[in-house]
């Protein structure tokens, strides 16, 4: 780690889905074990820190996001004593362990909410936002849930609604409440006493709502075949300002650790907006994720304008990071296709900021089609036609091109893409030329060089097709050149001494270049001088 940062910025983040990474017993369904089993995959990559999905125990109805025990571990998934191997076995590699935190709801099977829902009286009743009917006995206010329908759910048994801001199986806790805070924030103190060296912060913008209850604003640029819940503009349940007291709250337990202990936002938010979430006098999240290249069109104009306002927006000391894929948005070599993949992984690796990679983007997953049979998630369940459902981008790694892709002995839980058969790590692993040599490339170049991981970045300028930027740390240059189109391009004025460091087709090492460079279609370099 270079001299003066965290291992957060100038590390690089591996998101798993422990469901889609390995099976270690043959239910078709990933686990702690499997996880532990396969780390030294996740060494020989070269990231730094293991950010895994949710493996608390829960019912399932939105795959571990619906929590019925913050403090334990599914037997889906393994036990507690796994959890500690896998820690140990991480940290033992030099990797770090960051846990999904899911404080915004809880499974309505969690003991706090059967308790705030068996009686008005219950002292958790004030745990969870429960709302009279409005006068014409229906719900309180015209909220809508992020999964489809209406946020309140009546409960006959006390005659009045609870809120939810996705399923109704996921009530949404009171963080007015002191107690709830308190409870939520105990729930960090026992993951951090384990060893976990951070915690993604599941939805954070959706954790408290507008205290009056006033109705969401429609939306006028509402269209069929968009998502029912942008009818309205969420104006008073998500974003609202007492969010950033609670955030402040959660960074104070987490700087009592040693050990540089991280939080991450999950914000889907204008840049502006976005940049409250890192607190005042950065007392939030040191990494509000910035989601925007999901969303940018992919020309290097679009892209080239979007890192200069970014980078500007930010707060004195505030550190960037960038994403390009995640287990709910599609994948990046679908998006992309596979050559302009390639591309977009040179960017994400060597911009200015800490790169979180998902899972299987090392390789070039694309998304998979799931018969309708086989669907899974609920959000595709309640609201069909819409594409809106995530298994496509959930699906088992393949290991291998056997009948189990080397994931499971059994029936994965989700089906494999027809391409696993080239798509696969064993495929690549001999394949110098493969989507898995680049990013391992590329990582090593980032490890080896202070200014692709903590250095500055300037000159950030679209040429036609190519996306030209500079990094520099201590005397040391390099600059990235990536061709986002498919067609050869040339770009002049480079500094004399440049050599390649590195091409996104893997076979231009060393070689010398003069004031122009060319770029053949899709490909990106990476030039060092000096």
């Amino acid at each position: 780690m270079p001299a003066g940062h965290a291992w957060w910025q100038s590390g690089v983040i591996y998101q798993v889905y422990p469901r889609s990474f390995q099976d270690s017993n043959g239910d078709g369904v990933g686990d702690l074990p499997g996880v532990l089993a396969r780390l030294d995959h996740l060494v020989e990559l070269g990231v730094d820190a293991v950010w895994l999905s949710p493996v608390y125990p829960s019912p399932m109805a939105d795959f571990g996001y619906d929590v019925e025990d913050y403090t334990g571990i599914h037997p889906l998934f393994g036990g507690m004593a796994d959890f500690d191997r896998l820690v140990a076995g991480a940290h033992a590699r030099g990797l770090k362990v960051i846990l999904d935190y899911v404080p915004n709801h809880s499974s309505d099977r969690h003991p706090w909410f059967r308790a705030s829902r068996s009686s008005r009286e219950d002292p958790r009743r004030d745990w969870y936002i429960w709302r009279d009917p409005a006068p014409d006995g229906g719900p309180p206010t015209n909220w809508l849930s992020e999964f489809g329908g209406s946020a309140w759910e009546w409960d006959a048994r006390t005659g009045q609604y609870y809120y939810h801001a996705y399923l109704k199986e996921q009530p949404d806790l009171n963080w007015r409440n002191p107690e709830v805070r308190e409870a939520m924030l105990g729930v960090l103190r026992f993951w951090l006493d384990r060893g976990v060296d951070g915690f993604r912060v599941d939805a954070i913008h959706h954790l408290i709502e507008d205290e009056r209850l006033r109705d969401n604003p429609p939306n006028q640029a509402w269209r069929e075949g968009m998502s029912p819940t942008r009818r309205v503009i969420r104006l008073h349940t998500m974003d609202q300002p007492e969010v950033h007291d609670a955030i402040a709250a959660m960074r104070r337990v987490v700087d009592g650790y040693d050990g540089d202990r991280l939080l991450i936002g999950e914000a889907y938010l204008p840049i502006d907006r976005l940049m409250a979430y890192y607190g005042a006098d950065l007392s939030g999240f040191q990494l509000p994720f910035n989601f925007h290249l999901l969303s940018t069109p992919w020309t290097a104009q679009a892209v080239a304008a979007l890192i200069r306002s970014y980078e500007a927006a930010l707060p004195a000391g505030g550190w960037p990071n960038w994403v390009l894929g995640n287990h709910d948005r599609s994948r990046v070599a679908s998006r992309l296709g596979p050559s302009q993949a390639r591309v977009a992984a040179m960017m994400l690796l060597t911009l200015r900021g800490t790169p979180t990679l998902y899972q299987g983007d090392e390789i070039g997953m694309t998304d998979v089609p799931i018969p309708p049979d086989l669907v899974q998630d609920p959000w595709e369940k309640n609201v069909p036609g819409l594409g809106l459902g995530r298994d496509p981008v959930r699906t088992p790694i393949p290991w291998d091109g056997g009948p189990g892709g080397g994931f499971t002995t059994g029936t994965p839980w989700l089906p494999f893409g027809p391409d696993r058969g080239q798509v696969n790590v064993a495929a690549q692993q001999g394949d110098p030329a493969s989507m898995l040599a680049l990013h391992r490339s590329l990582l090593a170049l980032r490890r080896a060089e202070p200014a692709l991981s903590v250095g500055a970045c300037h000159g950030v300028s679209a040429e036609q097709d190519v996306l030209v930027y500079e990094r520099s740390h201590d005397g040391r240059r390099l600059r990235v050149l990536l061709n986002f189109g498919g067609e050869p391009r040339s770009v002049a004025g480079q500094p004399p001494g440049g050599r390649i460091r590195l091409s996104t087709r893997l076979d231009r090492a060393g070689e010398a270049v003069g004031e122009a460079v060319a770029l053949r279609p899709d490909e990106g370099l990476v030039i060092g001088f000096g």
